[in-house]
């Protein structure tokens, strides 16, 4: 009996020790960078609200926000990697946990046709700008009921004041529009919706509420600051 508990320890001795044997370091840094990165509730809570998006998009959505503003109460999202013929703007309820629109949402002239493909944050470019804007104040203008932004990424997105990048209602964002031609009308750089909604998706966004802008554009994903989100970032979006 004490034969058969000695060589049963040995066993479990011997097979721990094949699973606690250092790897190569080569191997480990490729399981590390193969491995999922733990979910946030407020990742887990877009993924639920939004199972359908591109999980890259729903990803940096929440880690740019959570940098920015964790105790945001909206936030939109707009997937400039689905076509503009795709539902690809999703307007999230964070404190009661609803999705408020799921809508189709224009990219500019200069963007590209049915797809949006070349992004900026050029004057007079009428390009779609990526990342993470800070909604300001609504207004009635020449696009009708609108919605100011205010781009929080230096270099990508921070002249969309000055470029009057705003959300705005268009009789070139509908169905029947892409019926007639096979995509979206297209706008100088807005991200433009159906008149219908314009009005009360820009009410759930008014005023210190956040929008999300993506593309898989390799450039700026290695560069966003927000993605990072250092002490220096967070101080300067605090100071804003």
């Amino acid at each position: 009996m004490a034969f058969c508990i000695k060589a049963s320890a040995l066993l479990l001795s011997l097979s721990l020790g094949a699973f606690t044997l250092p790897l190569p370091a080569a191997d480990f840094s490729a399981r590390v960078a193969s491995a999922p990165a733990t979910a946030s509730p407020l990742l887990h809570r877009l993924e639920q609200l939004a199972p359908g998006a591109t999980p890259r998009a729903l990803r940096m959505a929440a880690e740019s926000l959570a940098c920015a503003d964790p105790d945001a109460e909206r936030l939109a999202l707009i997937d400039f990697s689905r076509p503009s013929t795709e539902a690809r703007l999703w307007v999230f309820d964070l404190e009661r946990h609803r999705l408020l629109f799921k809508e189709l949402v224009s990219h500019g002239q200069g963007s590209g046709n049915a797809l949006a493909t070349s992004f900026s944050n050029t004057p007079d470019s009428h390009q779609s700008s990526l990342g993470l804007f800070r909604t300001l104040n609504s207004y009635y203008g020449r696009n009708g009921y609108s919605l100011r932004l205010e781009g929080l990424e230096p270099d990508v997105n921070d002249l969309a004041f000055e470029r009057a990048i705003v959300i705005h209602g268009a009789d070139y964002v509908s169905d029947a529009f892409i019926d007639r031609t096979g995509r979206l009308g297209r706008s100088h750089g807005c991200p433009a919706v159906r008149s219908e909604v314009a009005y009360p998706l820009i009410d759930s966004l008014k005023n210190e509420q956040y929008v999300f802008a993506y593309y898989p554009d390799e450039e700026w994903l290695a560069s966003s600051a927000l993605q990072s989100c250092e002490a220096d970032t967070r101080r300067q979006l605090a100071r804003r």
